[in-house]
């Protein structure tokens, strides 16, 4: 491809993402990631932050993964400071999918804790997969504090990211079935009994961790 065509697709491209057609935006994304060019990763983090469908988000994170990192992570970075839940989230998002540990002293324990469930829960992503190594406990201890938030979704987002931390996170969750709030002593247990058996479902491990709170014991060492 010359110069010139490159130009004739990325500038095509560039202009799909604002189509009022998802399908058309997909397409535009697609073709972006298909011939990165780096003169159109602005447009895709701007598209990030407002694009309202999930797929053409899902495909946008993927043309940009496509591009240097050297290039795209300093505008996702930038976008963590947005005033706008959606451009935190997916910048968030679309950081763990690229896997830049430079992007972790961004990962703030405000990002943590964000009142907004979808950024908090890709920020949680986000960590458990930029963390670098021998830093898990403390991670562990602060996402510990988001234990019982939310919904099941959330939820289980959290126990996951905890999860992936390995065992150091063992501690903080048997230390978390003794809280005062009810809410997180069931997920405290419920993330355990995940962390021993995967397979069992979240669902699963949340009903045994009511039956476990419900007759006074605290998971598998209190029992």
């Amino acid at each position: 491809m010359t110069m010139a065509q490159q130009d004739t697709v990325t500038a095509r491209a560039v202009q799909g993402l604002e189509d009022s057609r998802s399908s058309v935006r997909l397409r535009a994304a697609l073709e972006v990631g298909t011939s990165p060019d780096p003169r159109s990763v602005d447009k895709l983090v701007e598209r990030c932050a407002i694009e309202p469908e999930f797929y053409v988000r899902e495909m946008l994170t993927w043309a940009l993964t496509r591009h240097s990192s050297s290039v795209t992570v300093p505008l996702l970075l930038a976008e963590l400071r947005s005033e706008r839940a959606q451009a935190r989230s997916q910048a968030l998002h679309t950081l763990s999918k690229i896997g830049d540990r430079q992007a972790w002293p961004a990962i703030t324990r405000a990002l943590l804790s964000d009142a907004d469930d979808e950024v908090a829960r890709s920020a949680w992503r986000a960590a458990a997969v930029l963390v670098p190594e021998g830093e898990e406990p403390e991670l562990a201890e602060v996402l510990a504090t988001q234990l019982g938030r939310g919904e099941r979704e959330t939820q289980l987002s959290l126990s996951r990211a905890l999860i992936a931390l390995g065992e150091v996170v063992l501690p903080v969750l048997r230390a978390a079935t003794t809280d005062l709030d009810p809410r997180v002593r069931l997920h405290a247990i419920a993330t355990e009994r995940l962390s021993r058996d995967p397979d069992a479902g979240f669902e699963f491990a949340i009903e045994e961790a009511k039956r476990v709170v419900a007759l006074g014991g605290r998971g598998q060492e209190g029992q």
